[in-house]
């Protein structure tokens, strides 16, 4: 569902930078982020599915923090740093996705980009996270389909890579 129905009929410029790209955008400023991305730009690895923050499939970067993106307002964006799951792989295949595909971190997948970037956020701000840091970086994120097991696995892969990497 659109939020379009919701909008304020007044123009906001937003201007932000996505995946490295600085934008331009004319919208309402109730206007959400995950409508921004998904109707307006055509960046559709972040998904659409609660639609109230509960899922994490929507989840961002906004300046290295992960959000809902259907939770964040277009004024919310201005003058930062969004990064989707498209600029995740902008430069190839991240080790993050290497491991999800390696240990079997997805199922059907519409979870994944959320579990990414999650993954992500946590591992650029604390490159070596205990168990408890990891499923309170991943507390946001529901999985219907592969009852985490390669999602933990693939979270521990994309450490011992990056610890490797370092």
């Amino acid at each position: 569902m659109s939020d379009k129905a919701f909008e304020i009929q007044a123009v906001y410029e937003l201007q932000c930078s996505i995946n490295g790209e600085d934008h331009n955008i004319a919208t309402s400023p109730t206007r959400k982020l995950l409508s921004i991305l998904r109707d307006e730009l055509a960046m559709t690895g972040t998904k659409r599915s609660c639609d109230i923050g509960r899922c994490g499939a929507c989840m961002v970067m906004v300046d290295g923090k992960a959000m809902n993106a259907c939770l964040t307002m277009a004024y919310q964006c201005s003058g930062k740093h969004i990064t989707t799951i498209e600029g995740v792989s902008a430069n190839g295949i991240d080790p993050i996705q290497q491991a999800f595909l390696e240990e079997g971190g997805f199922q059907c997948g519409y979870c994944t980009p959320g579990m990414i970037i999650s993954v992500k956020a946590l591992l650029d701000e604390n490159p070596n996270p205990n168990q408890d840091e990891i499923e309170e970086a991943l507390s946001g994120n529901i999985c219907r389909c592969t009852g985490y097991g390669g999602i933990w696995r693939a979270v521990e892969r994309a450490i011992e890579g990056r610890r490797l990497a370092t």
